[in-house]
């Protein structure tokens, strides 16, 4: 049976399977018919991103939800996590992301919460997808209705972030924001304003098809301008649906999730709160992390790619510090999400506090030298099968020995294998990494 559903829920591109029009809204009969299976009410809420497919899946995701008894309610334009507070805060049985996060205009996707605000379980996805294929090419017109839409909701989620903020006298501080042109547009610039800081917004303007586009989390580099020519003392880049958040310094260096785990795991440490002297983060996550964080008293415990293996391990083990070095942070203490807002939240009050520039706070944290490479697959095959990559692998191996590492894996959301290799000598792993995409790339060619 086909895996509809990824690491991140249904992510394709708007208007091929399974992102068109009846099976969405098959979706939506076959999640209000599982709620009530689970004699859970059947109510959920509904966000999404501004990508120009967002409000047609809406509409029949909302139709085929309410079409099967179901209770459904639209944020309208609102960010992942902040779909993920309101299910959990006003006891939705689920909550619905439609978004794509940090994907081109012209994919789309869906993500399922649980009542708890974290992602539905597989087997809730199984039985999804058993649906959904069942149904997809049944007979039968889609009745599209009127989506019910309460903006106060939005509101509700910024309050909730405004909370987190301390309201003491404070350094008049400027910030550049860059917010994609997707689902932190209107709310980001409007939060920073609310708590008194100096405001430059960039990418505010989204038209359904520049979001991500040569900005945000995925391209900082106009970003990276930007913050010295205004002077200004912090920039932060957000994803499509703002789950993430990287930085640019006071200096305009970019610096990423294994950055924000740097300084708040040590603040954190400090103040005692740091549960068990623990961090977790993916297999991305830089060598230098676990080696300044080993040296401060901190282990580092590594999972799969995917910020929903973090979460686990986080909860798993009572943790309460987690993420990304593409910049999804957890703070389990306040979110089961990665939220791009209340990290930058989180990290502004750590410059303030300490009354020093982030590039203050990380000078102590050096980088190993590392390689990202994507190959683009027609299908995702186990790597053992591909002639000559164990042998390559095995041979890059034996030259970084314990001075290195190699992670291969395919992307949970694009047909892509992407190769990461550390090591301390830039130009050999550059040439290793070259010759293993090679490899791989020959198989499909």
């Amino acid at each position: 049976m086909p895996k509809l559903f990824g690491t991140d829920g249904l992510r394709a591109r708007a208007g091929e399977f399974p992102l068109e029009e009846k099976p969405v809204f098959i979706l939506g009969q076959a999640l209000a018919e599982l709620l009530q299976e689970k004699e859970l009410p059947p109510r959920v809420v509904i966000g999404r991103d501004t990508r120009e497919s967002g409000r047609w899946l809406e509409e029949c995701f909302y139709a085929g939800f309410v079409g099967a008894g179901g209770e459904a309610v639209s944020a309208g334009i609102i960010t992942t996590p902040g779909v993920s507070y309101l299910t959990r805060t006003y006891s939705f049985s689920a909550g619905i992301v439609i978004s794509a996060s940090h994907n081109p205009y012209n994919d789309n996707g869906i993500k399922i919460f649980s009542s708890q605000g974290t992602k539905i379980q597989e087997n809730w996805e199984e039985e999804l997808e058993k649906v959904i294929l069942k149904r997809a090419h049944s007979a039968g017109d889609i009745q599209k209705l009127a989506v019910k839409t309460d903006e106060d909701l939005k509101e509700d989620y910024l309050e909730f972030l405004r909370h987190f903020f301390p309201l003491k006298a404070r350094k008049n501080l400027k910030l550049v924001v860059d917010c994609a042109n997707g689902a932190s547009s209107e709310i980001a610039p409007e939060l920073f304003r609310s708590l008194g800081f100096e405001v430059i917004p960039l990418n505010i303007q989204p038209d359904g098809k520049n979001i991500n586009s040569k900005c945000g989390s995925l391209h900082p580099e106009a970003l990276a301008k930007k913050v010295p020519e205004e002077k200004a003392n912090l920039g932060m880049a957000y994803d499509g649906d703002a789950d993430r958040v990287i930085w640019v310094d006071e200096h305009g260096n970019i610096l990423n999730g294994d950055h924000t785990l740097y300084v708040q795991a040590l603040h954190l440490k400090e103040k005692n709160s740091l549960k068990k002297n623990i961090v977790v983060a993916t297999i991305m996550s830089n060598m230098g992390l676990e080696k300044i964080l080993a040296e401060n008293g901190i282990e580092l415990i590594r999972t799969k790619v995917g910020d929903k293996y973090v979460l686990d391990e986080m909860l798993k083990q009572c943790l309460n510090l987690g993420g990304e070095q593409s910049g999804h942070t957890i703070f389990l203490d306040h979110s089961v999400a990665g939220d791009g807002l209340l990290t930058s939240l989180k990290m502004l009050e750590v410059i303030l506090e300490r009354g020093e520039g982030l590039s203050q706070l990380v000078k102590d944290f050096k980088k190993f030298p590392q390689i990202l490479l994507n190959v683009r697959v027609k299908e995702k095959v186990p790597f053992e099968e591909i002639p000559g990559y164990n042998k390559v692998a095995t041979e890059i191996k034996d030259r970084l020995k314990s001075e290195g590492r190699l992670e291969v894996r395919y992307s949970g959301t694009e047909p892509l294998a992407r190769i990461m290799i550390e090591g301390k000598d830039k130009l050999l792993i550059k040439d290793l990494a070259k010759k293993l995409a090679e490899t791989i790339k020959k198989y499909f060619d």
